[in-house]
């Protein structure tokens, strides 16, 4: 029934084509015997006598001669009708030279001659048809449904068993599953569970995982549509989209209605855009009503994400609608391992792969980057033709997805490379040299995505609080680079532009935001009114020009205060600041511990770069090995598969022998199979022994007679 729009169609038009060609063919038939010739020519004719009869119809004349041939012509208009019937055809009449065939032309408006017209508004309508229903884009003229894609329990849902590092959060959407499962235990008791739940959250946190996690939980059909669905150009559209989504939903309840992004159609009201008339505020209206009107939407649960509660509409947030906000923030170090356990379980991993580790090296990670950081190694794994995933490239894999993939092929001068070297080298001795900071981890002077270098560090522990002196020490890290070129090259560089970017910045909000400036006082002077958040186009500056210099002043002198501690830094560390930026243009690379031994004065470069270099033969050698042994493997796999299938095409043959043979003879020629034994058969044994001849022996005689 799926193409019987298509064929029907195709039929349809080739009928029409068929018929048009035969009017067109009867037509020419009709008139191959009429000639049309001018009117002067016409009245020769009718003077000579060469007509036997004439017709006349308004300004068309028709004469037809004696041998059945005709002749039309059309009159200018009715005067020269009028002057050729008294000079010439009203003589004739009376003489009886001629006959008039004036009777009332035939009608042409037979059933024959309507049929085309009557095919084509068939045609048209079929094609109205075919676009409304069967073919083509089906939402043409549908802009009024919802595009919510329905998710029903198919026993494959995902669980609460399925999301890791959010107990708390589970714990708050689990009362929704009860409510979902047994809405008479909040009944008897009058509670009213939560209409809507809103999930507020960073990207990448998990927020629409944990909603169709809820639905599988709940074991109930769970409705997806983002935010922007709702809105179109059309006015009303939108509007329109919500009536449906909650009809549906109300056909399958008890379910869950999920809006992803819904700071798109839920932002605040007012904005002086549109006016009241606004396609976007008509759909917040609607979505409004739906959701606490006066028709109650039982059994139906709407779980709404976004990153931005700051922009949606007082009334969409108050109790009735979003009862409940569930705050989803990045994984702490508890919640990032078992994210690494979760995403891990299904992969080979090497021993040396601890998701202990991994949790404490990967700060401010989402859900979303652990698994593609894990994907990233995965991949690194079989570029080499490895087995199993190691350390080493989950170290990669996590450099890569924070600054980029390495750049080993761009060619770099002497002098920038130099240049790279002491600015990262900077940038680690002051890190390194400051109270209660970060650990380095890894230096390099090997290009990544914009950066030329970057030295890396990574926290102890995770921290949800910053401290003024911990912002200070940022702040001398984000300068040391600077520093550092001007103190060993005499020569600053724009290599540090985005550094003095965050510094200032840093800087900024310690003075105008958090209140550190002891000149100032703990005040705030920055507005949280952000660019249109759906009440003005524009921040306002809430304080005075004059405490707008001293704003200024104080950032400049905090910079400048960091600046000097940074060189004293370098100045008083300067024999490790020589020999780490000497080891990374050796190396290029240096690990946290290798960068630690440079400091210390443990080793000296040219031992890192013998260490170096019989690391990277060793792990040469490895790599190799297990290059071989995921060959040897690989080959032992495709023989077993080769052999397997031989197996299989060998019983196929022995099949295809047992059923079908070559010739019917060779079928004749087979001994007929022996009867199958019963007891009592077995019981005259002795008798059989005795009896000579055999039920074969007597039938062979028979088989050669038919033969």
């Amino acid at each position: 029934m799926k193409n019987f729009g298509r064929s029907a169609g195709t039929y349809l038009i080739i009928f029409i084509v068929v018929l048009s060609m035969s009017m067109m063919f009867r037509n020419f038939a009709q008139n191959s015997d009429i000639k049309e010739v001018k009117f002067s020519q016409f009245a020769q004719h009718l003077e000579k006598g060469d007509f036997e009869s004439i017709n006349i119809t308004e300004r068309k004349l028709t004469g037809t001669k004696k041998d059945g041939t005709r002749e039309v012509t059309y009159a200018p208009s009715l005067v020269e009708i009028s002057w050729l019937e008294e000079t010439t055809l009203n003589p004739m009449l009376e003489e009886g030279k001629i006959e008039l065939d004036s009777e009332p032309p035939k009608s042409e408006y037979t059933l024959l001659n309507l049929m085309p017209t009557i095919l084509m508004i068939a045609a048209m309508g079929f094609l109205f048809y075919f676009m409304m229903s069967q073919g083509g884009n089906k939402q043409a003229f549908q802009f009024g449904k919802n595009r919510a894609r329905l998710y029903k329990n198919d026993g494959k849902a995902i669980t609460f068993a399925d999301v890791a590092g959010l107990e708390e959060e589970k714990v708050e959407l689990s009362e929704i599953v009860d409510f979902l499962k047994n809405p008479s235990k909040y009944s008897k008791l009058g509670a009213r569970i939560p209409k809507g739940v809103l999930l507020v959250g960073p990207p990448g946190t998990g927020k629409t995982y944990i909603s169709r996690a809820t639905a599988g939980e709940a074991g109930v059909p769970f409705f997806t549509i983002s935010g922007s669905d709702f809105v179109e150009m059309f006015v009303g559209v939108g509007a329109s989209r919500v009536r449906d989504l909650f009809a549906e939903a109300k056909k399958n309840a008890p379910c869950i209605v999920f809006i992803d992004e819904i700071d798109a159609v839920g932002r605040r009201r007012g904005a002086g855009l549109g006016g009241g008339n606004d396609e976007r505020e008509q759909t917040l209206n609607q979505l409004l009503v739906e959701m606490d009107g006066f028709d109650g939407n039982i059994g139906i649960i709407i779980l709404a994400a976004t990153n931005r509660p700051d922009v949606l509409d007082p009334a969409l947030l108050r109790p009735g609608r979003f009862d409940r906000q569930v705050v989803i923030n990045m994984p702490d170090i508890k919640g990032r391992e078992e994210l690494f356990r979760l995403y891990t379980k299904d992969k080979p991993l090497a021993d040396d792969v601890s998701p202990e580790i991994l949790a404490k090296r990967t700060p401010g990670f989402s859900p979303a980057d652990i698994e593609n950081l894990i994907n990233e190694a995965a991949l690194l794994t079989a570029r080499r033709n490895g087995t199993k995933i190691r350390m080493d490239e989950i170290e990669e894999a996590t450099t890569k997805v924070m600054a980029g993939p390495q750049k080993k092929s761009r060619v770099i001068s002497e002098a920038e490379k130099k240049l790279t070297a002491y600015h990262e080298a900077g940038h680690a001795i002051v890190m390194r040299s400051t109270p209660d900071a970060d650990p380095v981890h890894q230096i390099t002077i090997i290009p990544r995505g914009m950066a030329g270098g970057f030295t890396m560090w990574l926290p102890e522990e995770d921290r949800f609080f910053e401290t003024r002196g911990h912002m200070i020490n940022n702040i001398k890290h984000l300068l040391g680079g600077r520093v550092a070129e001007e103190l060993k090259l005499d020569d600053i560089s724009t290599g540090a532009s985005n550094d003095l970017e965050r510094a200032t910045e840093i800087a900024r909000q310690m003075i105008t935001k958090y209140g550190f400036s002891e000149k100032l006082g703990p005040v705030s002077f920055s507005s949280s009114d952000e660019v249109f958040l759906g009440r003005d186009f524009s921040t306002r500056q809430n304080y005075s020009e004059e405490v707008a210099s001293e704003v200024d002043h104080e950032i400049r002198r905090l910079l400048n205060e960091c600046y000097d501690d940074t060189r004293k830094i370098l100045t008083e560390n300067d024999a490790a600041f020589e020999r780490v930026a000497q080891a990374l243009l050796l190396v290029e690379t240096l690990d946290g511990d290798q960068f630690e031994r440079l400091f210390t004065g443990e080793i000296d470069p040219e031992g890192i770069k013998k260490e170096v270099e019989s690391l990277s033969k060793k792990l040469a050698l490895k790599n190799k090995k297990e290059a071989e042994e995921a060959a040897r493997i690989e080959e032992q796999e495709r023989l077993e598969r080769k052999e397997e299938i031989e197996r299989i095409q060998e019983k196929i043959k022995g099949i295809d022998r047992r059923v079908e043979p070559k010739d019917l003879s060779e079928l004749r020629k087979r001994p007929a199979p022996k009867p199958e034994e019963k007891p009592e058969d077995k019981a005259d044994a002795g008798e059989k022994k005795e009896t000579p001849e055999t039920p074969e022996k007597s039938e062979k005689p028979e088989k050669k007679e038919d033969e």
